[in-house]
């Protein structure tokens, strides 16, 4: 069985002759580049640097062996630029703080403050102010927030519109290269078409922008989510209609090359509970998204896939009524978030792409044998009937033990059989 038919019937809610892997596929399903340097020298692959394909979580591209190695069964076909509004291109080595020589884009541009942390700059123009921090200690971008003061008598929803215009020929013609080289792909492939992430806060602040206007601090943007409804409304209408258009012309190049679409990132969970009411979500999210989905489902065979990390089970049900197919990352160790109730109430209707081991304690901290008998557990609970895509939950963080890493994909094997 291929790769591709094998996720496919997991889509499908029918059992596959095996548990589905990916790693790498979007840019929640991936690895840090310091994770991919170890599992490439695990394997004993050809010694080079990792490319940083996401460098705003320092993500690592995983080559074809190192997929073939890991047994991976999904990858990617991304748009032109990276969370920084700079193209994927032109690789250059760069040293990182901690010390891995890695390849980044050419624009990938920094400079280091008098803190020590290190700058990056949107679409790498050093001649505006940065947009991203990695804090000296740290192994990832976070954004800086650039929003001019605000005054509410002065809003206006096209200042939080500017980046959603229509899709451009450069990013038709990348898309069309990326069918090109995905055609012989036996794997399924998942599409990161980007414009849809209503609301998604990695976006709110507009790392890839130079002077992003409107409402771009996050903790703004959560209070008018409550307080300005309207704004935001005006915000997302047009973001749909524009993403719809965008589709229409997307669809006629990448086709059924894809399998799977990948909506939004947007979270509605924390640890414990969610920054809104199903309710708000129904009101204010929910026309959108189903918008999409239709869109979507009426004109393609691709299923839906929405990421949502922290305790999100009161709206697992909102999901599927508008229209999702998948569901990640299956946060586990959130509130309400049991693998066994969650298969058992939502398994038919919705396909788990993760939840496979928790990546706050387990993986990280755990013990190898305590990685093994998490992920064997995941794999029974969520494999029955289909509807299940092994992953770890959200990006495999850096600086994870190598034994641990070696560990979960190693159980994997073993409940496949493969061991």
């Amino acid at each position: 069985m291929t790769s591709r038919k094998r996720v496919k019937m997991a889509l499908a809610h029918h059992t596959p002759d095996k548990i589905p892997i990916d790693f790498g596929s979007t840019a929640v399903t991936g690895m840090h580049v310091n994770n991919v340097a170890v599992l490439r020298d695990y394997f004993g692959l050809e010694k080079r640097p990792v490319k940083v394909w996401e460098p705003y979580q320092m993500l690592g591209w995983l080559d074809e062996d190192l997929k073939t190695a890991i047994g991976i069964d999904a990858e990617g076909l991304f748009s032109k630029d990276t969370l920084f509004g700079f193209p994927n291109e032109n690789w250059k080595e760069f040293r990182t703080p901690w010390g891995q020589e890695v390849l980044v884009p050419e624009k990938f541009n920094t400079t280091v403050d008098t803190n020590g942390d290190l700058l990056i700059y949107p679409e790498g123009d050093l001649s505006v102010p940065p947009s991203g921090r990695m804090p000296v200690g740290g192994y990832f971008f976070d954004s800086i927030i650039r929003q001019e003061e605000i005054n509410d008598d002065q809003l206006d929803p096209a200042d939080n519109q500017e980046e959603f215009t229509p899709v451009s020929v450069e990013q038709l013609e990348h898309f069309k290269n990326e069918v090109a080289r995905l055609a012989a792909s036996k794997r399924a492939i998942v599409g990161s078409l980007g414009g849809t992430g209503f609301g998604d806060i990695a976006l709110v602040p507009a790392p890839f922008l130079k002077h992003p206007k409107g409402i771009r601090d996050i903790t703004e943007w959560y209070i008018s989510t409550a307080a300005r409804q309207d704004y935001v409304h005006q915000i997302f209408e047009y973001q749909c209609r524009v993403a719809l258009e965008n589709l229409e012309k997307i669809y006629p190049i990448v086709g059924d090359i894809i399998d799977i679409i990948f909506v939004c990132g947007t979270d509605f969970g924390t640890q414990t509970s969610s920054f809104c009411s199903p309710e708000t979500f129904d009101q204010l999210y929910a026309p959108y998204y189903r918008r999409v989905n239709e869109w979507v489902h009426k004109n393609t065979n691709w299923k839906t896939f929405k990421h949502s990390c922290g305790a999100v089970e009161p709206f697992l049900s909102h999901f599927i009524e508008v229209g999702f197919d998948i569901v990640n990352p299956v946060q586990c160790s959130a509130a309400g978030m049991d693998p066994t109730h969650l298969k058992t109430r939502y398994g038919d209707r919705l396909v788990f792409w993760g939840g496979g081991v928790d990546t706050q304690r387990t993986l990280p901290f755990g013990t190898p044998e305590e990685v093994r008998i998490e992920v064997l557990q995941r794999c029974e609970i969520f494999s029955g009937s289909g509807g299940f895509v092994f992953n770890a939950i959200h990006n495999v963080p850096p600086k994870t033990p190598e034994a641990n890493l070696i560990a979960m994909i190693n159980a994997v094997k073993e409940f496949n059989g493969e061991l």
